[in-house]
């Protein structure tokens, strides 16, 4: 029997664990979780815990000579210190074991050695026959992420020098299934005059452009169970906040509520939905982006109460480009009656000529001075494939970044081809000929010979004869 003066350490270090293990079973993990450090020898250690591999374990295909270099002066991130240099076009394949919509993730980060300036490399880059980046070229690090529907077993991630006297690198690549619930079917089409069901969501392709902790700080991968960063929307980010003297900064610390079929931890991180903008004034909140022009995009606003004090107490107007997106917005009603709730809402948007997106929050007639006028916990903008379905250049990849060699093959084969074709013809008419000259012997031998004719001038006759022969 066991003394009860004494503690069961067993038990309680089973307590102590408890959490950890909930935690640890709460997070997502990917049927496909490929997670390469190209150029590497080793696994780099991270901070988020990853395990990057060496991309000696990969299938690389390439037309030329590849080359794995590394940072001399190892100031860079471990996993940013080495990569892999292509001087023809190369590439990666990857088994698929979920098809479906995945996250892939290139890591540039530009450095020199001896014998590469990556700074000076210019390149593009397709998956899945998408054009995911054309011409491109950075000098300080970037991490490129996108959203590919996959319906096949492998994907294959290329890479192609821009020009013959270039080339073309990555430091690292990841390429994760995504959650089923990451990318719904169905959005809301802002247009001018209406707003209308936009359908087949799920079946485009996106780039993430902006992912943003609206009033909250920065979340890094550690802290997201899909590895992402949001940044706060302050700034010097790229992005122009208007009237931010008509707002606060708002936290929660207390439980965020997620609800079944809701938004999940794998939309959006509880330092997302813990955080917040909420108007003080009458004023729009207003938020304006620089975006590329040629494209449509995916803009996902984020929504958790935690600053009301009961429910329906909280409505508001959602402007896209300035035209009134979603009027009226009652968040208690969306989330079924629940504060602290996670929310999210889909809209898809064109742009004008000026290059700019536009999101606001206004204040609803139906709210009441002493309620919060308005609020956004996060903000995602994504850049939808074009109608050429890529998401970088207006004409597909494969027709602007062929390889001088791999044409000179190609014009060899269709050489061959070609001559296999006329051959083929010739053998057809030369066949045609003999039937016709046998047709052409069978159909005079059996024609009635007049009778009023000498036999020397039918002879004669019948080597001029002709008539209608049908094949």
């Amino acid at each position: 029997m066991a003394n009860p003066g004494k503690p069961n350490h067993s038990l309680f270090s089973l307590l102590l664990l408890f959490p950890f293990f909930v935690l640890s079973s709460s997070l997502y993990s990917p049927q496909d979780n490929h997670l390469v450090a190209c150029g590497s020898t080793s696994v780099p250690a991270l901070a988020d815990h990853r395990r990057f591999f060496p991309d000696s374990s990969c299938h690389l295909h390439s037309s030329g000579a590849t080359f794995a270099v590394s940072d001399p002066s190892r100031d860079s991130p471990p996993l940013h210190r080495t990569a892999r240099v292509f001087s023809k076009p190369s590439s990666y394949e990857f088994r698929v074991k979920k098809k479906g919509t995945h996250l892939i993730r290139l890591h540039f980060y530009p450095f020199s050695t001896s014998d590469f300036n990556l700074s000076s490399a210019s390149f593009h880059v397709a998956a899945y026959g998408i054009s995911l980046l054309s011409n491109f070229a950075t000098s300080v690090p970037v991490l490129k992420e996108f959203l590919i529907p996959v319906d096949a077993e492998k994907l294959v991630i290329s890479f192609f020098p821009a020009e013959k006297s270039s080339f073309a690198f990555v430091n690292a690549i990841e390429v994760v299934s995504a959650p089923g619930d990451l990318i719904g079917d169905t959005a809301s089409l802002v247009k001018p005059d209406q707003v209308e069901i936009f359908n087949g969501l799920s079946r485009q392709s996106f780039e993430t452009i902006y992912r943003i902790n609206i009033g909250g700080p920065k979340v890094t991968p550690f802290n997201d169970s899909l590895w992402r960063t949001w940044v706060p929307d302050t700034e010097g980010l790229g992005f122009v906040k208007l009237d931010s003297s008509a707002s606060k900064t708002v936290s929660f610390s207390g439980r965020i509520s997620y609800r079944k079929y809701g938004a999940s931890r794998e939309v959006a991180p509880d330092n997302v939905y813990s955080t917040a903008r909420v108007s003080d004034s009458d004023h729009n909140m207003t938020w304006v982006f620089p975006v590329s022009l040629g494209y449509r995009y995916l803009v996902r606003m984020h929504f958790c109460d935690f600053a009301s004090v009961t429910l329906n107490q909280l409505y508001f107007n959602i402007y896209v480009n300035g035209y009134l997106a979603y009027k009226n917005f009652d968040l208690s009603d969306a989330t079924g009656q629940l504060l602290a709730s996670p929310f999210y809402i889909d809209f898809v948007a064109d742009v004008g000529s000026s290059g700019l997106l536009t999101i606001g929050i206004g204040p609803s007639k139906l709210s009441n001075p002493s309620w919060v006028p308005g609020l956004l916990n996060g903000l995602e903008i994504m850049k939808m494939n074009n109608t050429f379905g890529n998401l970088d250049g207006q004409v597909p990849l494969v027709l602007t970044m062929e390889d001088p060699a791999i044409r000179g093959i190609g014009e060899f084969i269709r050489s061959i081809l070609c001559g296999f074709a006329f051959t083929s013809l010739l053998v057809v008419v030369f066949i045609l000929a003999l039937r016709l000259r046998a047709e052409l012997r069978n159909t005079l031998g059996w024609s009635p010979l007049p009778t009023d004719v000498p036999g020397s001038k039918l002879a004669k006759g019948y080597t001029v004869a002709s008539g209608k022969l049908d094949f």
